[in-house]
């Protein structure tokens, strides 16, 4: 990719190393618009689920390669009420956080 220098600057830097946007050609946004930010509902849906995604626990590989192995050699043992409990569980838990 080459940089075509006869292009007009977009940004330049103050004293202080601080990218700052190029004056030439563009207006300065009042104090008040330029301390309003309006988020979308849709913006602030994704951030929701930004966070729920980060705290998320991680997959624990060894576990689940350790559970192949049983599986593999029939040492497996499913217990359907603790699954049942545990899914249990997990709508009891939505169920809170949608009432929030």
């Amino acid at each position: 990719m080459k940089i075509n220098p006869s292009l007009p600057s977009v940004t330049q830097s103050d004293q202080s190393g601080r990218v700052k946007p190029a004056t030439q050609g563009s207006r300065r946004p009042s104090a008040s618009e330029a301390e309003q930010v309006d988020l979308s509902s849709l913006s602030a849906r994704l951030q929701e689920v930004s966070a729920a995604i980060a705290n998320t626990p991680e997959v624990d590989t060894a576990r689940i390669a350790e559970i192949k192995q049983a599986i593999s050699e029939g040492r497996f043992q499913i217990n359907p009420d603790r699954i049942a409990e545990g899914l249990l569980e997990n709508v009891r838990q939505m169920l809170a956080r949608q009432q929030q």
